[in-house]
């Protein structure tokens, strides 16, 4: 018998088309973990407001970074990591992967699971920093989809990686290509969460959001905290590359809604820097480990546009890890460990 190991990413649409990114998008966003508010609300909200407003915008995005012959970049990255990874680990494991939302389902992967008989599953996000909204929905949805099965193997998690020795290898690799010491700043941006979120995963009710740097050090009280994970990450990056603390800027992008999300903003750090007289930055997205929307578009596109409007002269993409050899040494060790 052999084990299992199941790899899980966010989701992309099925395809490049309206009703695609529409269904796409109503999954998503209608995942009571994602949009933590009153049910009926985030019906309205939803189905009434943001699909039917954003679905033709989103469809446009996905147009930009979308392949004629692999389609989606992220499910191409995450096909690529997980066809790597089974040559590395062989035989022995019989690796699937699935998308939290839409195509492909997590259901069908532990069905093919199932089907091939392993005796454990274990299962990895690609997330490195613990959020409700990625690790913690993902983590429901698997023991929702086998809790009626007859007999149910054991099951594991890897709920967070953010101080993976080999993953901080592996972005530091990337970033190095770029000569990190020939840029004016560096940024790490990862992906925006809204702070009720934050505060809710703060069990003691005393640590998330009562000081300006409550996540600027990863400790016992917050270590399951988001931000301080994301804090961490870009601290050991840093680390391996040797960049001054006063020479690089955490912060968090994508922001979706009036109402406050982790700051500071990707946006205004990049205009400030600007302003300051910066030509030249360098940016990071640790909470990314395949390249997708959010970096090929808002990252190198959008973000470099604002920062060239702002007065800047070059913002620089850091590829994600994708096929790194690294990282694929990384997520044998995690499987290995476990």
């Amino acid at each position: 018998m052999r084990k299992g190991i199941l790899l899980v990413s966010l989701g992309t649409p099925e395809g490049l088309s309206v009703k695609d990114v529409s269904k796409y998008l109503t999954e998503f966003l209608m995942d009571p973990r994602v949009i933590d508010i009153n049910p009926v609300s985030r019906f309205l909200l939803v189905r009434g407001l943001i699909v039917p407003f954003r679905s033709r915008t989103s469809f446009k995005l996905y147009q930009r970074i979308w392949n004629k012959e692999s389609g989606s970049p992220l499910l191409h990255f995450s096909r690529l990591q997980q066809q790597l990874l089974k040559i590395e680990l062989g035989p022995e494991y019989h690796v699937e992967l699935a998308m939290r939302y839409q195509y492909s389902s997590i259901r069908l992967a532990l069905h093919k699971l199932r089907s091939a008989m392993v005796d454990s599953i274990h299962v990895i996000p690609l997330f490195p920093q613990y959020s409700s909204a990625t690790t913690g929905s993902i983590i429901a949805k698997i023991m929702d989809e086998v809790r009626n099965w007859e007999t149910i193997p054991k099951i594991s998690f890897t709920s967070s990686f953010h101080d993976n020795g080999l993953m901080i290898k592996a972005f530091a690799a990337n970033g190095r290509k770029y000569l990190p010491e020939s840029y004016d700043h560096i940024l790490f941006s990862f992906h925006g969460l809204p702070q009720r979120q934050l505060i809710k995963c703060d069990h003691s009710k005393s640590q998330c959001l009562k000081s300006a740097d409550c996540c600027s050090v990863l400790t016992e009280r917050n270590c399951n905290c988001y931000s301080a994970q994301c804090h961490h990450t870009a601290a050991l990056i840093a680390d391996e590359l040797n960049i001054p603390k006063d020479k690089y800027t955490i912060c968090f992008q994508s922001r979706l809604g009036k109402a406050p999300w982790i700051q500071p903003y990707t946006s205004a750090v990049i205009q400030q820097l600007a302003k300051e007289g910066k030509k030249r930055v360098l940016v990071f997205c640790p909470s990314f480990v395949a390249d997708c929307l959010e970096t090929i578009y808002e990252i190198a596109e959008e973000y470099h546009q604002e920062f060239v409007n702002a007065g800047g002269e070059h913002l620089q993409l850091v590829e994600s890890l994708n096929g790194s050899p690294i990282f694929i040494s990384a997520l044998k060790e995690m499987i290995q460990a476990n």
